[in-house]
């Protein structure tokens, strides 16, 4: 089935997402920046279940240690069928008071590092240069639509341009035996929200704003990516898709 590299791998819809793919035959690049313990954890589980995957630490905001990353893949894992831009980091903070260092610091690691991961990606898969084919799956978020909570907006516009990115993306490598598609999570369970008050004020939003009352979990997101990789989408590219409980 090939090598699947998910960014951000070691918790919450990362760490998930390289679950089920090792649980599907995938050979897995469970990509991390800091937390090495929580990676080889789901690298080890994966092996655990008889899958085969790697823990790979490299921060995707930096194109050097993107490089070293892919390479390591080709080397210990094989070609790559898959690509999963999953890594994302949020500063919180009003946009009246936002900050350039902030700014750059999101969209580094939100967008430039995923267009570097997704330009190594098509070097790789793309059939005009040998390659076999493939899917890249970005995750963006439903606050690319929504605007995002209060001290998100930084965050947001990072996702909106996710969005956009996509469908270029989509459009450019179609005839090349790849296929771009953006999976946007509304509130999700994840580490991203942070200490007990940000859990509360996503409590209640869930129950006021969200059609279904609920927040979701990050194995619902996991399973539309994984779908997405699959053959049974064969024809999908291009598009964002919502896993947001109807928000």
């Amino acid at each position: 089935m090939g090598a699947m590299i998910v960014t951000g791998g070691g918790r919450g819809i990362g760490a998930a997402i390289a679950r089920q793919a090792g649980g599907r035959g995938y050979k897995v690049a469970v990509n991390y920046r800091a937390n090495r313990a929580r990676a080889e954890e789901v690298a080890e589980a994966i092996r655990q279940g008889g899958g085969t995957a790697i823990a790979i630490e490299a921060d995707v905001a930096r194109e050097g240690e993107v490089l070293a990353l892919f390479r390591r893949v080709d080397r210990e894992l094989g070609p790559v069928a898959a690509l999963v831009n999953n890594a994302g980091i949020d500063v919180e903070r009003h946009l009246a008071g936002v900050r350039l260092a902030d700014i750059e610091t999101i969209f580094r690691t939100n967008v430039f590092g995923l267009m570097v991961c997704a330009r190594e990606a098509i070097a790789r898969m793309s059939t005009a240069k040998g390659g076999a084919g493939g899917v890249i799956v970005n995750i963006g978020s439903v606050a690319a639509r929504t605007g995002g909570m209060i001290r998100d907006g930084v965050y947001a516009a990072s996702k909106g341009a996710v969005d956009t990115y996509t469908r270029a993306l989509a459009l450019e490598v179609a005839n090349q035996g790849i296929r771009a598609v953006c999976v946007r999570p509304g509130l999700t369970d994840t580490e991203m929200f942070g200490g007990p008050e940000d859990r509360k004020a996503a409590a209640e939003l869930a129950r006021t704003g969200v059609p279904m009352g609920r927040i979701g979990a990050a194995e619902e997101v996991a399973n539309l990516v994984l779908w997405l990789c699959s053959p049974e989408a064969s024809y999908a590219t291009g598009f964002s898709y919502d896993v947001s409980g109807g928000r």
